[in-house]
């Protein structure tokens, strides 16, 4: 869905400073806040936790929610401060220190939410870790929690990665429990609050893999899995043991003909089920003049014995059948593609269709035999403590005026309309800029804010707008989320990102989230 965007043609003119002091909450109505379940407990917690390798983590694509919208449509509008304007400190280091450095240091606090999307496969966001009072919160955009596309409900193994580098995970991985967005977002659909404070469980941290005996691993009640690699067949003939480590894949459609071995006739239950050394016992159906002639016992299926499963009868046994399979054998038998007989018994009341098969024995080895010899291994794992403990949090500001300097933290990914590609989405980036008024009427968005960038593609949905961010300590207060980006100037290239202007009701939707406690999941 293309999305019209309205830009104000007016640029807010900065003034005042950002409050220093947390205020009372906002007086608005008591139902706009929504909470959805992401993992419900503990256990479900760390199943979703255990479900992100580092391999998935990097197989994983940015969200594809079409975050491109077009600006031809230029409108006034923007937003308005609904009360005072406000904020909340952030928690880190409150050492004051200084910085000489002219390069910006990017924030611990920023990474990646990584999600399965509506199509079943892993996608990822770009997040922030915020001030909360159990120093268990995630910001996002609030498309990046709930899924708004087709099942109208949380995505699934949510989770949030702070410092996200190349597939690793150097601060833990954080697993959502409790998602809080906007009613107005969730039902309608509302640009203008397309926001989410989540929730998280105590990270895991992942000691590496490690390889152990098959005993140890099936005690193992964590994450653990079994690799397997191909032997040679004369260590597996050494080093064979029953029930693992080494065993054997028979390749069945590769085989051929051989004679019986010697105890075929004392095994042949054996040989049928399972085979031994490579040899199979199976079976070939013929015409009743050659199973006749076949000898008894070593070839020929006769007096009733046993037929391997797959041929499904007895051979040289009557078995009845419908009149519609005896129709159809006929015309088969007609066409030489049905070697066994059929009957029909008709009495007085009934008409009963009978088929008789015959089948010779055949002995077969198969050709290519495998070897394989499994490593067991198990996922050391470890509680990674809070989320604010281990990288700090962002704090929050809302009414705040328009036209201040803010920095844009994220994960851009994906091409510019021109093709080019300046971002691979895995390393973290920042852009910088003033805020001004923006609305968008194709996203139902009045009263946006947007600032001049050139973070590309879905990746960048979600990035931290931070307001007076410290280089020293890598803090500031949150007054933003990207949640759609756009081409002003038609150059087909990204200029600008847009976010939903924080104002009372969003400081009323994470002041319920931040007194929520979440805990740990081992």
């Amino acid at each position: 869905m293309k999305r019209t965007l309205a830009i104000g043609g007016t640029l807010a003119t900065a003034a005042g400073l950002l409050a220093t002091a947390l205020v009372s909450t906002p007086a608005q109505a008591a139902d706009y806040k929504v909470k959805e379940t992401l993992a419900g407990t503990s256990n479900a917690a760390q199943q979703v936790a255990f479900f992100w390798t580092a391999q998935s983590l990097e197989e994983a694509t940015p969200y594809n929610v079409d975050p491109v919208v077009t600006a031809k449509h230029v409108s006034g509008g923007g937003p308005a401060a609904s009360t005072k304007p406000g904020t909340v400190p952030a928690i880190g280091d409150e050492k004051k220190t200084t910085s000489k450095s002219k390069n910006v240091n990017l924030p611990k606090t920023t990474g990646k939410v990584f999600f399965l999307g509506a199509d079943g496969n892993p996608h990822w966001c770009s997040g922030t870790s915020v001030q909360a009072n159990y120093r268990n919160l995630v910001a996002t955009a609030g498309h990046c929690a709930y899924d708004t596309k087709s099942s109208k409900a949380t995505l699934d193994k949510w989770v949030f990665v702070p410092g996200y580098y190349k597939g690793k995970a150097p601060f833990g991985i954080y697993v959502g429990k409790q998602a809080f967005t906007h009613y107005d977002f969730d039902v309608y659909e509302d640009g203008d609050r397309d926001y989410a404070f989540v929730t998280v469980y105590n990270g895991i941290s992942i000691a590496g893999d490690k390889e152990v005996d098959k005993k140890t691993y099936d005690a193992y009640t964590g994450d653990k899995q079994i690799l397997s690699e191909e032997v040679s067949a004369a260590e597996f003939a050494e080093k064979y043991t029953e029930g693992g480590p080494y065993w054997k894949q028979v390749a069945g459609s590769d085989a051929v003909e051989v004679d019986p071995p010697a105890d075929g006739y004392a095994k042949h239950e054996e040989y049928y089920t399972k085979g031994i050394n490579g040899i199979r016992l199976t079976a070939v159906e013929v015409k009743a003049a050659d199973y006749k002639a076949a000898p008894n016992g070593t070839e020929a299926m006769k007096n009733g014995e046993k037929c391997p499963s797959w041929c499904g009868n007895s051979s040289d046994q009557w078995t009845r059948i419908s009149m519609r399979e005896y129709h159809q054998l006929s015309k088969d038998k007609k066409a030489g593609k049905f070697l066994g007989d059929l009957q029909v018994k008709r009495g007085k009341r009934f008409v009963e269709a009978y088929k008789k098969q015959y089948f010779v024995k055949k002995w077969v080895k198969d050709v290519q035999e495998k070897y394989y010899k499994d490593r067991y291994i198990i996922r050391a794992v470890s509680d990674a403590g809070r989320l604010g403990d281990k990288v700090g949090g962002q704090g929050l500001a809302y009414n705040q005026k328009l036209g201040k300097n803010i920095f844009l933290f994220g994960y851009p990914s994906g091409s510019h309309p021109d093709g080019t590609r300046p971002f691979t989405g895995q390393t973290q980036k920042w852009s910088y800029g003033k805020t001004f008024a923006a609305s968008a009427a194709s996203m139902k968005a009045e009263e946006l804010q947007g600032v001049k960038s050139s973070f590309t593609g879905e990746g960048s949905m979600g990035s931290a707008w931070l307001l007076n961010y410290s280089n020293a300590r890598r803090l500031g207060y949150l007054n933003g989320v990207t949640i759609a980006i756009a081409d002003r100037d038609g150059n087909n290239r990204i200029d600008t990102s847009l976010s939903p202007y924080f104002d009372g009701e969003t400081y009323g939707v994470y002041k319920q989230a931040a007194n929520v406690w979440s805990g740990s999941i081992l």
